[in-house]
């Protein structure tokens, strides 16, 4: 990628497969389904991702979708469902976000439907999404920021060969006023891709 160019100019893929997933931009049409896999984790999801803590209806779901859907066009992020290659069903989501164009540097955020966790779906989600951003969009950096109480992301994150670069210690301020760590994994060109 040019340095210069303006994102908005780039054609890459909106989706890839994997060996048990396509994963692909969000499109109108997928808040319905979304929106179950949300109701059947959030249990799980509201300990560490804020959207899941209060239950969205399906058609606030429905709208995040044709908004990101805006935005991958934009290419300001690139969030993306992971659904199975068998039954099309919506696994959950995985994305580029955080993104900064000119240094081609990335942050990978992800989430699975309850039901399918301890699968090795997000490991194999991560391994695609690196591939994704190394050989479509060039990048120089992908990495993976979790909240260190959070020990299932920062092991999707070691077993997908990502280096624990450090831990920001009272990096933000739960809900509930609690200030909590962040872990900070990371792959760089050259090094590790």
């Amino acid at each position: 990628m040019q340095p210069n160019i303006d994102p908005i100019l780039l054609d890459f893929p909106e989706r890839f497969e994997t060996e048990r997933m396509i994963i692909r931009a969000t499109r109108a049409g997928d808040g319905a389904e979304l929106n179950a896999a949300i109701r059947e984790s959030q249990t799980e999801l509201n300990v560490f991702l804020p959207f899941a803590r209060t239950m969205p209806e399906p058609e606030a779901t429905e709208i995040l979708m044709r908004r990101k859907r805006l935005e991958f066009l934009n290419r300001t992020d690139l969030m993306m469902l992971m659904t199975d290659r068998e039954t099309h069903q919506i696994l959950g989501a995985i994305g580029l976000h955080r993104m900064d164009w000119e240094v081609r540097r990335f942050e990978i955020g992800y989430w699975i439907r309850t039901s399918r966790s301890g699968e090795g779906l997000v490991t194999e989600g991560v391994h695609g999404i690196t591939e994704f951003a190394a050989l479509q969009l060039g990048a120089n950096r992908i990495s993976i920021h979790c909240d260190d109480r959070n020990e299932r992301s920062a092991a999707v994150a070691k077993r997908a060969g990502f280096t624990l670069e450090g831990v920001l210690r009272n990096w933000k301020q739960e809900h509930d006023g609690v200030l909590v760590n962040e872990m900070v994994f990371a792959k760089i060109r050259g090094i590790d891709f």
